[in-house]
């Protein structure tokens, strides 16, 4: 891999500032996709979240049926769908659709996480229709015939069949990536033959071992002889050391509720981040400096220096940055200044258009 190969991809929360509504939090990220499009980006993901205020990537398929009508060559999916809240046909037939809408754009990202509380979890499986976790290989299995133009068989006990398919008369499908942050992850995708993703920028551990893992116990499939596989991380680019800083520091607060188990709330502002410091304690100081060790946060220059390190170091030619540029109160509801200046920078380093 040269130093000029590396590919860059976008994992999207749909993050939610203080004072903005669900609509302007929208409008942003696809306001964000149109230019990551029109950068040169591979491929726009957006994540499932389930009851965070910060967050507004409730529904990965209908995000990305937006972004597909505002873009025009960019790969557009989920990082990921959470499998065990949904059921698999609809999953299928909801990416099947979506591949027809726009043919050889659509990856369907897989995880196994519920992406909310206990609570929201049993929300989901009162209120509609969820698979059995613990059934989590065969259900990825059945998506991937499912989706295929050949369909899936169903086999009943008395001996007869059944034909079901995700879509009448497919002729392009969606490709199918598992995602995770386990040996588990791992080992399944070698398993059965798929790309695979590690949740790099939800946590680092283990990932030596995770790709180990993956690429020496891979079985070919037909549609992925090769083991195949790139990394997330957390990413800011700004014209400055100190711009990149101030603007790390409400995602870094909004990581220090979460394991410090604190209330969450929207994300603050970078003036009500610096407002805010005398508040937290020592293990929440503590917390921000764990997380930020294993983010990437500096001048487009420096960052992309990192990058190409992080990527060659672990093999991989593309990674897919989850952009964390928090916002001035000046900035306006309705856009991301700060997330749209990293993909700037990073592609002017990089040279992706």
């Amino acid at each position: 891999m040269t130093s000029d190969a590396l590919a860059l991809s976008v994992l999207d929360l749909v993050p939610v500032r203080a004072g903005q509504t669900s609509a302007q939090a929208v409008a942003a990220s696809l306001a964000l996709a149109g230019r990551a499009d029109a950068l040169g980006f591979r491929r726009y993901w957006f994540a499932e979240h389930h009851n965070m205020p910060a967050v507004a990537s409730t529904t990965p398929p209908v995000l990305v049926a937006a972004a597909a009508a505002r873009t025009a060559r960019i790969r557009l999916g989920s990082g990921g769908v959470m499998l065990p809240n949904h059921s698999p046909l609809v999953v299928a037939e909801q990416f099947a659709a979506l591949e027809a809408l726009a043919p050889g754009r659509i990856d369907l990202g897989l995880g196994r996480a519920p992406g909310s509380d206990p609570v929201i979890t049993q929300l989901l499986r009162q209120s509609g229709t969820t698979s059995d976790v613990e059934r989590f290989p065969d259900h990825v299995r059945d998506i991937v015939s499912l989706v295929s133009p050949d369909g899936a068989t169903v086999r009943f006990t008395s001996g007869g069949t059944y034909d079901v398919h995700a879509t009448p008369a497919a002729t392009t499908v969606p490709e199918v990536w598992l995602l995770g942050s386990s040996d588990y992850s791992a080992q399944l995708a070698a398993s059965v033959g798929l790309p695979y993703v590690f949740a790099n920028h939800f946590s680092g551990q283990g990932l030596e071992r995770a790709l180990d893992l993956y690429r020496t116990t891979y079985q070919p499939s037909e549609a992925h002889p090769e083991p195949r596989t790139f990394l997330t991380a957390n990413v800011l680019a700004a014209t400055t050391a100190e711009e990149a800083e101030a603007r790390a520091l409400p995602n870094l607060r909004m990581m220090a509720r979460l394991r410090g188990n604190r209330p969450l709330i929207a994300l603050e502002t970078v003036e009500q981040s610096i407002a805010g410091a005398a508040d937290f304690d020592g293990l929440g100081d503590s917390l921000m400096a764990s997380a930020r060790q294993g983010w990437f946060v500096g001048t487009g220059a420096t960052v992309a220096s990192e990058l190409r390190a992080f990527a060659a170091k672990h093999g991989v030619d593309e990674v897919m940055i989850s952009p964390i540029a928090g916002s001035y109160d000046e900035e306006p509801m309705d856009a991301a200044p700060g997330r749209v200046q990293t993909l700037e920078l990073l592609a002017a380093e990089l040279h992706l258009s």
